[in-house]
């Protein structure tokens, strides 16, 4: 029901946007729709779910099978993925760095983007990758001489530093304010935020690393227990109950002796081991 949920979200939110009567324009955008997370994440979860439930309700071995690959993918794909980002985290603070950058670019092309960026901005008291002048990148807050906007040689109201005395946001604060520090007007650390959201990430991480992991290792170890117990109660019939499809002469052979059945054989199905069925002379 979650899944479904996310995924009506992500699907809604596109709707609102029109991007589900133009298609392309899910490539149009430079950088990151933060709807695709709904989207995937809700798609996933779903897929998912629907296996497991119907399978688990129909005794559909195929269905429980599919539930039980899929999640212990999931589940090495996050192990692959932490192991991966402590080896190669030279490669990963790159990569962070490249995707802040061509976010950066897209700023003003989705309010979506826009509000996460301001968001991650806020949050870990950054501005841009590794610093103000990354949104030199972006074609409303370059310098250049050419550029018509308002915003020029500016940064977003995100990058400032909040005054607690102000109970109105001003969300014009960053108006030319890289221009003023190139000047000397102003005082870098007291009026906007100078370090890279990339550098301020790395050091949230290091300051929460026994959370994160905590967190993460506790997923990991539901998921596991999760995806065993199922297999163990799903997928792996116990003898007692093959024994029982086959009739009160086998189950002479785990001390259960009792008269002979009729001549039966058993056949394979979907679900397990079934008796073969006796029809009547009419």
């Amino acid at each position: 029901v979650l899944g479904a949920l996310f995924l009506a979200i992500g699907l809604w939110a596109w709707g609102e946007k029109g991007v589900l009567s133009n298609i392309s324009a899910l490539t149009d955008l430079g950088g990151l729709d933060p709807v695709w997370l709904f989207v995937v994440v809700g798609g996933v979860m779903s897929v998912l779910g629907f296996a497991g439930c119907i399978g688990a309700l129909r005794e559909n071995t195929f269905l429980l099978k599919f539930f039980s690959v899929f999640l212990g993918l999931i589940f090495f794909l996050e192990l692959a993925t932490g192991i991966l980002a402590f080896v190669f985290k030279d490669w990963i603070r790159d990569q962070l760095n490249l995707f802040i950058n061509n976010n950066v670019k897209a700023y003003r092309d989705d309010i979506d983007l826009q509000n996460l960026i301001d968001f991650a901005q806020e949050y870990w008291s950054c501005c841009g990758a590794r610093g103000p002048n990354d949104w030199n990148l972006n074609i409303y807050f370059n310098c250049t001489d050419l550029n018509p906007s308002r915003e020029r040689c500016g940064v977003p109201f995100s990058c400032c530093v909040r005054d607690p005395a102000e109970d109105v946001l001003n969300t014009q604060c960053g108006y030319d304010v890289r221009l003023k520090l190139v000047r000397g007007e102003l005082e870098q650390q007291g009026f906007i935020h100078t370090k890279g959201c990339v550098g301020q990430f790395e050091k949230w991480l290091q300051d929460n690393l026994i959370v994160v992991a905590g967190v993460l290792v506790g997923i990991a170890l539901l998921q596991s227990k999760w995806n065993d117990d199922f297999e163990n109660h799903w997928l792996t019939p116990t003898i007692s109950e093959v024994l029982s499809t086959v009739g009160p002469q086998q189950n002479s052979l785990i001390g259960a002796p009792g008269p002979a059945p009729p001549s039966r054989h058993v056949f394979f199905g979907l679900g397990g081991l079934y008796p073969e069925p006796t029809f009547k002379n009419w």
